[in-house]
């Protein structure tokens, strides 16, 4: 489940960086259920982005913000509720990292899903069923 992570140079720190990193893992895995899950936590990956300043734009001039973009197969935090729990924990992760540096309502995020059948691990399609039975059989086996 990739999250990507954008924001400006001087923003986070490399430490504030993976710790945010690792706080949006988390609370992916928390909202889903999915704590501990061996196939969902080896399948949260992603990118953080470190853009030039000028690079990082609202209302089209720059500003220190924050993008969080989360990808996930359909069936994944399909209710509002675990959407806005969701959002609401990766608002909190990122602006406990910036320590201050960043405005909440400097925080974007987003959640994209791929159409069925379309989501895809070490080169496998994974329709919603195949997705939700690797991730029961890997709760099966812990």
């Amino acid at each position: 489940m990739p999250i990507t992570l954008t924001v400006p140079e001087g923003l986070l720190s490399p430490e504030a960086q993976a710790q945010a990193f690792a706080g949006l893992t988390d609370a992916l895995l928390d909202v889903a259920g999915l704590t501990g899950n061996a196939f969902m936590t080896a399948n949260v990956i992603g990118t953080i982005n470190v853009l030039p300043r000028e690079h990082v734009l609202a209302a089209g001039k720059p500003i220190a913000a924050a993008f969080v973009e989360l990808k996930l197969p359909e069936v994944a935090l399909a209710s509002a509720e675990a959407k806005q729990a969701f959002i609401e924990k990766a608002a909190n992760v990122v602006e406990q990292a910036a320590e201050g540096r960043l405005k909440r309502e400097h925080i974007w995020s987003n959640i994209v899903y791929a159409p069925e059948g379309a989501w895809g691990i070490a080169g496998d399609s994974y329709s919603n069923a195949d997705f939700v039975g690797a991730i029961q059989q890997a709760a099966a086996a812990s």
